[in-house]
Formats: C-alpha cells, structure tokens, sequence
C-alpha cells in the first residue's frame, strides 16, 4: 500500500503539546501528548519554560511520526498554540533568555494602568482592538525590557528575538531560518493594527518594544519555512499556522460572516466570523483576526465566558458531588426541569457581555427539595445560558443573524447540553465528527497550501458527518428560563454592589 500524504499538526496548548498526523481522507494516523511543568513564582505570576516546550513538541512529534511509520508522506507542518504566550530568545543560539510569560499572567496589571491614566486605553483599542489587559502579549514584553534593562539593550541591538509561542516553534523547527507568525496571533499582542495589518509603530513605541525584535507577518496559509531533518527526521514546510481559538473556528469551517463556533473548555471562547468586516463592538467584545476559507486574513468578534466545564470541575472536586464530569449528564437528565434552580458561576467575577469583576458565584431558587441533581443541571444550564448572552451582544454589534452555532471543546461532547444550547438559542447546534478542531484547523490550514485538500470544501468532507441538534423547546418556555437566568444574574450583580 502506498503511503497516503498527511500533515503533521501540532497544537500546543496551555498544559501540554499534542502531535496529530492527519491524512488526506481525515484519518488520524496517530496521536501523541504530553504534559510539561507550569511555574508559579509568585501570586497571578504563570510561566513555562520554553525550552521544556520545545522539547515536549519535539518528543510528541517524533513519536507521531515513527507510529504512523510508512503509512503516511508527510507534505508539511501546521501549527497551533496558545495565543498570547510570550517567548524571548537569543537569535543565534536559539536559547529562551527567559521563562515563557503565559496568557494568565497578570503581572502587568500596574502597567495597564499605568496607560490608561495616561490616557492610551481608547487608541489602543482602536488600533489593536483589544483591551488593555495583562492577558496580551505587548505588556508582558515591556515588563521584560523595564526589570531585565540588559535584554533590552541586547534586543535593540539585534541579538533577541520576540514572539508567540508559535513564533518560537517554527524558529526551533527551522533552526533559525523562519521568525514569522500569523495575523491571528499577531492580533493578540496589542501591538499589531488591525487596518495596516502589521506592528504599528505608535504601538511598538508605546509598549517599549524594539521592532526589530518582531516576526514577520504573513497569512495564516503559507509556507513559513522548511523544517531542519536534524531536529524532526524530514525537511517539509512549515505551512499552516493560527491561534488556537482561530484555527478552532478554521477547523469548524466558519469561513465566511455569519458563522460562530464556541469551544466549552474551562472557560469557553465564542467566535463570530464578520468577514472582511473589522466590527468594533458596542458590548466590550474584542475584535480579533480570523482567516477565509484560503487561511487569507478575515475578522471576527470574540467574546470569553470566564467559567464554563470549571464549574462542573469544582462541583467534582470542590464539592464532591460528582464522581466524574461525565456524570453531569446523567443527572441533568433525571429532570424534567430546573424546578426553579439557577446557578450563576461568577467565581472571577462576569465576562462578555456583562463586565462585573466583582460579582460572585450565586446560587438561586434553592427549597428544601434542592438536591445535588439540581446543582449539576443548574451548571450545565449555566453554560448555555452564558453563550447565548454573548451570542446576542454579537448579533447586536454586527447585526448579523447567526443560523447555527458549531461547537467543540471536551463539554461539547455531553449530549443533553448540546440539545438544551440549540434550545436556549432556539437555532441548530452543529458538533463535529471530532471535537478536536483546534487541531484540524492547523492541519487544513497547512494542507491547502501544500495541496493536500484542493479547497476548503474538499478538506471539511474530509473530517466526517457532524451531528446537528435541532431545538424543541417553545418560543414561550424558552423565554421563561431565560427571564429566570435575567434573575439569577441581576441576584449576582445585586451582592457585588450591595452598600449599607
């Protein structure tokens, strides 16, 4: 049998680094992960050791590769990562000069304030749109060069180089050869212009950054550079690159406006697809960098839900009141209704759209028949409730019309949740053959430029029939449990600004 061509995607993730080869028919030829060490320094400090993350990818790569042995021709490398990661390293040595600053770092909250006093928080958006918040990258750079002024030095005299944690893969991958990344990941820095396309030099200045130091720019789809036999076994293009939530919605085939995938995870990321539309919302969503169906640079609003599988996490390990977070399902199900029970898991305060970071977690419409079956409905419920808020902001900001949600993400995989969002949203819910799209949006963006899939069409029939939940529930039931969910919200938002 000859070997059928396939991509090796990598999705490198927050906890860990997984490796896929996927063939041309959509088949995974294998799969490996594993996790590396998270540091905490000190209180809200987060960091990783981006050599210890390269080393993790390298292992899981190899070990893909060799399993997969014969069976697959490699064409090329995709790339997917968690996106606001920082990295800073030494040109020539190709040596982190300094822990990875990760996503939930809030170090830097001192300094986004700094620049709001200042008065920057509103052309910052404007360019970037983004916020001013710790959870960028651009920040967490000039909290580098202000406490490390001898990397400074050497950054403006051409010795480092700066980037997302795709960035520092593809250097490692190509021995040096390629420093680039993606509009996608470029957009979650704070210092790259949404309208230019590119590191805006107000920006760049302003974030205390040398230019220099920043990769270059180029699609989502694109040969970035050859990998090193050395370091992988086989020299093939690195050729598919996205921010994880971005090649989400990539691999769910939201191409074109209209079209929004939410991925359940911890928290849950919601993604609307605008188009060629840069939309600046009115409801505090971000505005962010997606890709068209060729990996070309597209628009979309984002919006965070702060709290989504964390809840049912903390009823099994807060709690103990599951066994496993596979049971929630079974419990939801034993009820015909929420009997009144609301659960609003306010634990770090509301996200989109509702910005209270003081509000906290609430429990409402408890009676003395509640039991721990309510509680797991009530966190489920509270999943659905979340996404269909931010949905409605989005719609609003665009005036699109969404007319299914796609879904993925490990909750995305309890089916009774699935049927109650497309019934809470009273539109389709659409969930694919295989919920780990993160990592099929790398490979298809990879594949279509190394012609693996002729077009976008070609690579969605290759990832398998999706199963699509139509809603049930009645225009005036569903108005009714989500006028209890108002409540419920009210009650957290209520406790937050309670003054005697």
């Amino acid at each position: 049998m000859s070997p059928v061509p396939a991509i090796l995607s990598i999705d490198q993730g927050t906890t860990g680094s997984t490796a896929m080869l996927v063939a041309r028919d959509g088949r995974v030829l294998s799969r490996f992960y594993s996790e590396f060490t998270q540091y905490f320094p000190r209180p809200a400090w987060v960091e990783h050791d981006a050599g210890e993350i390269w080393d993790v990818t390298l292992s899981v790569c190899r070990k893909a590769l060799k399993a997969a042995g014969a069976e697959a021709r490699v064409e090329g490398v995709g790339i997917t990562n968690q996106r606001e990661t920082v990295v800073l390293w030494d040109r020539e040595s190709l040596e982190p000069v300094h822990r990875a600053i990760v996503w939930q770092d809030r170090r830097t909250v001192s300094i986004c304030k700094e620049l709001r006093e200042r008065g920057w928080e509103e052309e910052v958006r404007r360019r970037s749109g983004l916020l001013l918040d710790p959870y960028f990258s651009g920040t967490k750079l000039t909290w580098l060069f202000r406490n490390h002024p001898e990397l400074k030095g050497r950054a403006e005299a051409g010795e480092l180089a700066a980037g997302t944690v795709d960035s520092w893969l593809m250097a490692r991958l190509t021995r040096g050869a390629a420093h680039a990344t993606d509009h996608t990941n470029a957009s979650r820095t704070l210092l790259y212009d949404l309208s230019s396309r590119d590191w805006h030099p107000e920006l760049l200045a302003l974030f205390e950054v040398p230019e220099g130091i920043m990769p270059e720019v180029l699609p989502s789809s694109h040969v970035f550079g050859i990998t090193d036999g050395a370091e992988l076994g086989l020299e093939v293009p690195v050729a598919g690159v996205a921010g994880d939530q971005q090649a989400a919605l990539f691999g769910q085939g939201c191409w074109t406006a209209g079209l929004a995938k939410n991925t359940y995870g911890t928290g849950a990321f919601l993604l609307l697809h605008t188009g060629d539309a840069r939309i600046e919302s009115r409801s505090g969503l971000l505005t962010t960098a997606a890709c068209d169906e060729r990996g070309r640079l597209a628009y979309a609003l984002e919006g965070s839900i702060f709290v989504a599988g964390a809840a049912i996490q903390w009823l099994r390990d807060g709690l103990g009141i599951l066994d496993s977070a596979e049971g929630s399902e079974v419990l939801a199900r034993s009820l015909d209704s929420n009997d009144g029970v609301y659960f609003v898991p306010a634990f770090v305060g509301l996200g989109a759209p509702h910005w209270n970071p003081d509000a906290r977690g609430t429990l409402v419409g408890l009676t003395r028949g509640t039991t721990k079956v309510h509680l797991a409905r009530a966190a489920l419920e509270a999943m659905a409730y979340s996404t269909a808020d931010v949905l409605q902001a989005m719609e609003g900001d665009s005036e699109m019309v969404t007319r299914e949600l796609r879904v993925d993400g490990g909750a995305a995989g309890n089916d009774w949740l699935m049927q109650f969002q497309a019934d809470v949203l009273g539109i389709p819910v659409r969930r694919p053959a295989m919920v780990d799209t993160t990592a099929l949006g790398a490979a298809g963006l990879a594949g279509l430029a190394t012609g693996v899939w002729r077009d976008a069409s070609e690579l969605l029939a290759a990832f398998g029939e999706a199963s699509v939940f139509t809603p049930s529930m009645g225009a005036g039931q569903r108005a009714s449990v989500k006028t209890g969910w108002r409540r419920a919200l009210d009650t957290a938002t209520a406790w937050s600004t309670w003054k005697e």
